[in-house]
């Protein structure tokens, strides 16, 4: 079977190749192996702030789970570039002044290959050695048109390539338990994964998600594809919904619909009033993003990990539902 939207069509079952060694700096598989004695792993995800305001709720967020000890924490990237500086400043801030893992998230978008270069240079003066590649959404409409630079890459399993080719680098790709909405059918998706792992990503990460058994047939699907990249960890991401406001958030996060059942919990933790009971809605969240916890938990997963908004108390409320030991209560809203 071909597939044509695919590079890199090496045989399933091919060992890719062997991640690099970089002293000092453990990569994110080698930290879930560091963490696991008890407990499964989490990890974080944070955005670049867009003021200082934003940037002293970020850092009090970041102090909050430090001491908390997450495996890692990842740090997203602008399209375009539109947060490059601020967000290369902050991760090597993280890397310099705390004790917490950080990895840079690099996309595709409006780069060219020697700008993408210059970025991963720059990640490395910082002391950053753990890099998420994506191949990222257009800026401005994620569901809009894609277009390749015309200088530099198509599909993110190039940008795995180049990210390798530079030096000591371990990098994590994404990956779609409902499949990416630009692939025609899972098929081709599970295709795209394998050929990403393949190229040398260590891990993936998957898009938001809301329903477990969605997690878990992409774990299927990968697995049969190819036994020995469907071995690399498959790390969940999930967000705690605090607000019906946040709804639409989550859902241009996950590129889906919330499931009915979900949404029905939510609605009618809302009410019929003519204002949303916001603690009532966010209780429901917490549950929700508890009862899914616990769930990947109980099936084996590798780590779970958070999408924060910067903020740290409800995913510490999740966390602390699940049974994890937090050494300092959660001072962020």
């Amino acid at each position: 079977m071909t597939f044509d939207n695919v590079r890199g069509r090496s045989t399933p079952g091919r060992p890719s190749p062997t991640p690099p060694i970089v002293s000092g700096t453990p990569s994110v598989v080698q930290s879930l192996r560091t963490h696991s004695g008890g407990s499964v792993p989490f990890s974080v995800e944070f955005n670049p702030p867009r003021d200082a305001a934003g940037e002293a709720r970020l850092w009090r967020a970041a102090r909050t789970f430090e001491r908390m000890h997450p495996a890692f924490v990842s740090m997203t990237y602008g399209a375009g570039g539109t947060t490059r500086d601020r967000t290369v400043r902050i991760t090597g801030a993280l890397a310099e002044e705390t004790t917490l893992l950080p990895v840079a998230h690099l996309t595709a978008v409006e780069h060219s290959v020697a700008e993408l270069r210059s970025l991963v240079g720059a990640y490395a003066d910082s002391g950053i050695r753990n890099i998420l590649v994506l191949r990222g959404d257009p800026p401005g409409d994620p569901l809009g048109e894609w277009r390749k630079h015309p200088d530099g890459v198509a599909y993110a399993e190039e940008l795995v390539r180049i990210v390798r080719d530079l030096g000591d680098f371990h990098v994590g790709v994404a990956s779609f338990p409902q499949g990416h909405h630009r692939s025609p059918d899972l098929e081709h998706d599970t295709a795209h994964l394998a050929a990403k792992l393949r190229a040398g990503a260590e891990y993936s990460i998957t898009q938001m998600f809301f329903d477990v058994e969605h997690y878990l047939r992409l774990r299927d699907r990968i697995a049969a594809f190819d036994p020995i990249e469907g071995a690399k960890p498959i790390i969940p991401e999930l967000m705690p919904i605090t607000s019906l406001r946040t709804v639409a958030r989550a859902e241009e996060l996950c590129g889906r619909p919330l499931p009915p059942a979900v949404m029905a919990r939510l609605r009618k933790a809302a009410g019929d009033g003519p204002e949303e009971n916001n603690a009532a809605v966010r209780e429901v969240g917490i549950e929700i993003a508890t009862e899914m916890g616990q769930r990947l938990i109980d099936e084996g997963v590798p780590c779970l990990h958070f999408i924060t908004l910067n903020f740290a108390k409800a995913t510490g409320e999740v966390l602390t539902n699940l049974g994890y030991g937090v050494t300092a209560a959660p001072i962020s809203a």
